[in-house]
């Protein structure tokens, strides 16, 4: 079924590509202006991505990070929210094709914003994403937990010690800011949360090992702060691996090379893929049609201005661009989001619009366990305690809506002051998924609903019913 969008009057129509940062920070730009706003969402809520890794460990709820879209929008009356994935998008007509679940739409515009973001990079070896998921999404982060915890629960019934190892071994692939967050929170859950919850195995004995193919542990950072980081990850148990490169995932583990070209297995039944980002397919896709360039990890060389060549009402945002050697951090998408909405206010009142986007660069932060965290401000540089500190003041003012910080603030009380987590529960599916079926033997049997049965129920390799 297709449809097309009715133009609401004869206000100029903006179509916002994305919910994340950019789209929503540009919609928001736009509250008062005399345009109509369509946003378009692969999701139905704005996420807050800097902290999936909390809700895969249990300290956050994924409502928390997650707020729909429609209920920040909702008091802006030229603004509405559309749910589907953007499949195409025709300069030359100005149109945008949408699709979800068989419905196509298509949407005029008079002015583009393309804030779609980007996804998870595994280096052309895609299959790894089966054994060791990303976090990019809700979806990954429950996924993730499910894993996690199940890792525990699973690890509580075997009775092979090599089994108990393997299961209690987590790998997590990246030691950038996520890499070192997930890895850290991970150590801490088995050394603090768990560690008396269960009778034959000891959680305090869990291996967490953080990979990287670089030489050092928070690359984009300064030296010091990454050495620092690197200690502190050393002193709550996190093996640091650098210089070993992956060259193969499966369920039993995972395969690096080493700086000598040594190759070794590591028996691991959790893998967190935290390395590399791959930009939207929408890239490539503004690049064939403009002439822009678009770069290894689908990035599309925009103007100075955030436009396309030949292009100008058509601005792109976030991760998806390639210019100047800008980062890939929300606040690129934040800034960009309401550069590109500042000009679309100038140039639909037939104003001058500013010749070039300058990014204003507020810093790096990351934390590495409780207690501790890196902040790099340019010429200031803090760890330890007080760097923990403006991580938390900054991520709490960027969490959207009053309720999301109160709930969140809880959340981190709860963790952090304590040794709970308040988002312990996973779903049956994601305990007794595919990879935990593997973890008990091929004998191992499930009910449609994904539980443990007393009835055989065939079960092929990919945990579903055997015809």
């Amino acid at each position: 079924m297709t449809t097309a969008t009715q133009p609401t009057g004869q206000r100029p129509k903006v179509v916002i590509v994305g919910s994340g940062f950019g789209g929503l920070f540009a919609a928001q730009r736009l509250k008062k202006s005399p345009v109509d706003v369509t946003l378009i969402g692969k999701t139905s809520h704005h996420l807050f991505q800097p902290l999936l890794y909390q809700v895969a460990t249990g300290i956050l709820s994924e409502g928390e990070i997650a707020p729909a879209t429609r209920e920040i929008l909702r008091d802006q009356d030229n603004a509405r929210v559309v749910l589907g994935e953007v499949t195409d998008i025709d300069l030359t007509a100005r149109t945008v094709t949408s699709t979800v679940l068989g419905r196509t739409t298509v949407h005029a515009y008079d002015e583009l914003i393309v804030a779609a973001g980007a996804g998870q990079s595994y280096f052309g070896n895609d299959q790894f994403a089966e054994f060791a998921p990303g976090m990019k999404s809700i979806d990954d982060a429950l996924e993730l937990r499910g894993r996690i915890f199940g890792a525990f629960e699973l690890a509580e019934l075997a009775t092979d010690p090599a089994e108990i190892d393997r299961l209690l071994t987590f790998v997590v692939v990246g030691a950038g800011p996520t890499g070192v967050e997930m890895a850290g929170q991970i150590a801490e859950l088995a050394r603090r949360t768990l560690r008396r919850d269960f009778r034959n195995i000891d959680p305090t004995s869990a291996r967490v090992i953080l990979l990287d193919a670089a030489p050092k542990v928070l690359p984009p950072f300064a030296d010091s702060l990454g050495q620092n980081a690197h200690k502190r990850l050393n002193e709550i148990g996190v093996e640091v691996q650098l210089g070993a490169m992956v060259t193969d995932v499966d369920v039993d583990g995972i395969v690096v090379k080493d700086g000598d070209g040594h190759e070794r297995r590591i028996h691991a039944a959790t893998k967190i893929w935290a390395a590399g980002v791959q930009a939207s397919p929408l890239g490539k896709l503004l690049g064939e049609q403009s002439g822009a360039a678009v770069d290894r990890a689908g990035r599309v060389s925009v103007q100075p201005d955030l436009t396309l060549p030949g292009h100008p009402e058509v601005h792109v945002v976030g991760d998806m661009i390639s210019l100047n050697r800008l980062p890939g951090v929300a606040q690129v998408a934040i800034q960009g989001g309401r550069f590109a909405a500042d000009a679309v206010k100038a140039r639909t009142a037939g104003r001058p619009t500013t010749p070039e986007f300058e990014y204003h660069d507020k810093g790096s932060m990351a934390t590495v366990a409780r207690f501790a965290a890196v902040a790099d401000l340019g010429t200031l540089k803090f760890t330890g305690f007080i760097a923990w500190v403006m991580w938390l003041v900054v991520h709490i003012f960027y969490v959207v809506g009053f309720k999301s910080r109160f709930t969140t603030a809880l959340g981190w009380a709860v963790s952090f002051l304590g040794r709970g987590r308040g988002q312990r529960t996973a779903t049956q599916q994601q305990v007794y998924g595919r990879l935990a079926l593997e973890e008990l033997g091929s004998g191992f049997e499930v009910s449609k609903t994904g539980g443990p049965k007393d009835q055989p129920v065939p079960v092929d390799v990919t945990g579903r019913q055997s015809a």
